[in-house]
């Protein structure tokens, strides 16, 4: 079965619409929706293998509110001292970052943090730490085209080339990896939308 059969399948199963997008649209809508506030579940192609979600099972957010980061850690059982990161097009990392030439390989892993310049700090205040740090994620057209769309989106709409990304999954249990979980995180409002390959469902 391949992956949008599967989905398709998981989306039946449980009674939801199975609106399908091109993706220039899937990209627009989920692109207008984190603009809007909104948190985006987004569950595309392969699950990623390390210590981070890297836009394959994540749950985007605008990076303008702080107070996103106590609604995120309520609705998903975190503590309020877990900090959420940004994904950023990696061509943009300098102008925000400091010393980003140093690991900019390493940072694709978003593994590093580095000094955010003060330009940026209070524009993108969900992402700085305390001490004015933030663990980027660089993100290449190469390597995930479809990630580097959507952020592009958000950034022709915000004038802000990243996003807030967290790990798609609640405090202590395992990220989501199958479609089925991403399903039952969306039917349990976890996320307000849902991006499941070319699939788009959300509750507003």
């Amino acid at each position: 079965m391949s992956t949008g059969a599967r989905n398709s399948a998981e989306l039946a199963k449980a009674g939801l619409p199975q609106n399908w997008l091109a993706e220039p649209a899937l990209i627009d809508t989920a692109a207008r929706s984190i603009h809007a506030g909104k948190v985006v579940g987004w569950f595309q192609g392969r699950m990623e293998f390390g210590p981070r979600a890297l836009g394959n099972r994540s749950m985007l957010a605008r990076p303008t509110d702080a107070s996103i980061n106590d609604w995120l850690n309520q609705r998903l059982d975190r503590s309020e001292f877990m900090p959420f990161a940004p994904s950023v097009l990696a061509e943009h990392a300098d102008a925000l970052f400091e010393g980003v030439a140093k690991a900019r390989h390493t940072a694709e892993f978003m593994t590093v943090t580095f000094d955010v310049r003060s330009e940026w700090r209070e524009r993108i205040p969900a992402v700085v730490h305390v001490d004015g740090t933030a663990r980027p994620q660089l993100v290449r057209a190469a390597t995930n085209p479809l990630y580097h769309k959507l952020i592009s989106a958000y950034h022709a709409l915000s004038g802000i080339p990243l996003v807030l990304n967290t790990s798609f999954n609640v405090h202590e249990e395992p990220i989501v990896c199958a479609p089925a979980e991403a399903v039952q995180a969306f039917v349990q409002k976890r996320v307000d939308a849902l991006a499941i390959g070319n699939f788009w469902l959300s509750h507003f």
